[in-house]
């Protein structure tokens, strides 16, 4: 299956847009369906359980899939320890980061330090970890054991610790999920959350984390499928200007990469179609879009921003400054 953009990437916007996309896909060895896109012009690939045996067929595959350009592509994963673990076999998963917590910030450095060590050698750029959602919510279903804890100064002391350590040893880490998941009573796989805390609330829980993160100079941070009814009660956070770029970009400073939680996930699909996720996302500063599962929808994600850079209702400056975040990202991290 084709679409206009993966017949015309040479002309239009097709190729800009093809490289605020990180895809995922299926098999133990590059797909056609991969390759595919990587001629397009994608340039960053995720990594699941699905396309992992051992330690030896995960560092043949990072290396096949590098090769697919002569430009740097980067592979990313998310590898946190606990109950999410991608790679398995021969490798070196910590525990939870409950447990980590527990034991302190110390303990997260190690933890950061040994991730790097794990991933670095098989061609792994980009660690999606650490979680610095307070887990304030026992009946939260989706975050609870990954994160550090309950209190806002010992999940930022953690998560800055493990991010300065990890990106020491040569893997770029993401904090998330943006502005906080920890107190929803969903799982925004499977719905939308809405949290009604005010501002002061975030200030005192959910940010600091965050800040913290920032000040450690993390590479990268994620955005959630959250409303935040104290920051716009209108939209996903992932698709809002006000939550992107007003919060996280102006006022809490950060230049890195902005990432989206995968657009595939319930809590936008079953409202937005992916397309249009797509150009709202970029439109409220995401850098990098997570499309993680279905080719179609990637290349409709590709199409679409394409489309909407030619219309005008993607400033074209803007996608440029999104690729040098990634490009000052990919000088940083990518082998």
């Amino acid at each position: 299956m084709r679409c206009p953009v993966a017949s015309q990437s040479a002309s239009d916007h097709g190729g800009q847009a093809a490289r605020l996309v990180c895809v995922g896909f299926h098999g133990l060895e590059p797909s056609e369906e991969l390759a595919e896109l990587v001629r397009v012009g994608v340039r960053s690939v995720i990594l699941f359980a699905r396309n992992a045996q051992d330690r030896d067929q995960v560092t043949t595959l990072i290396r096949d899939i590098k090769a697919l350009s002569s430009e740097p592509i980067m592979v990313c994963v998310d590898q946190e320890g606990g109950g999410t673990i991608r790679f398995e076999e021969g490798f070196d998963p910590p525990p939870s980061m409950r447990e980590i917590g527990e034991l302190g910030s110390a303990k997260a450095a190690e933890t950061g330090a040994r991730l790097a060590a794990d991933l670095r050698p098989v061609g792994i750029d980009l660690d999606l970890a650490p979680v610095v959602d307070v887990d304030s919510n026992p009946d939260n279903p989706v975050i609870g054991s990954r994160s550090f804890g309950r209190e806002p100064n010992r999940v930022a002391e953690c998560g800055a610790a493990l991010v300065t350590a990890m990106q020491a040893g040569g893997v770029a880490a993401c904090a998330k999920h943006f502005p906080g998941h920890g107190d929803t009573a969903e799982d925004s796989h499977l719905a939308l959350p809405r949290l009604a805390h005010d501002r002061e609330r975030l200030d005192q829980v959910e940010l600091p984390p965050f800040r913290a993160a920032i000040s450690a100079d993390v590479a990268s941070v994620m955005v959630s499928h959250v409303l935040y009814d104290a920051i716009d009660p209108t939209v996903p956070s992932t698709l809002s200007r006000r939550v992107v770029n007003d919060l996280l970009r102006v006022e809490l400073g950060f230049e890195g990469v902005i990432v989206s939680d995968d657009l595939q996930m319930q809590a936008v699909s079953d409202h937005y179609e992916i397309g249009r996720a797509a150009v709202e996302a970029v439109r409220a500063g995401i850098d990098l879009l997570m499309c993680c599962h279905d080719f179609d929808r990637q290349l409709a994600c590709i199409d679409a921003i394409a489309g909407a850079m030619a219309s005008g209702r993607i400033e074209v400056a803007e996608v440029e400054k999104s690729i040098g975040r990634l490009d000052r990202l990919y000088d940083r991290f990518v082998r």
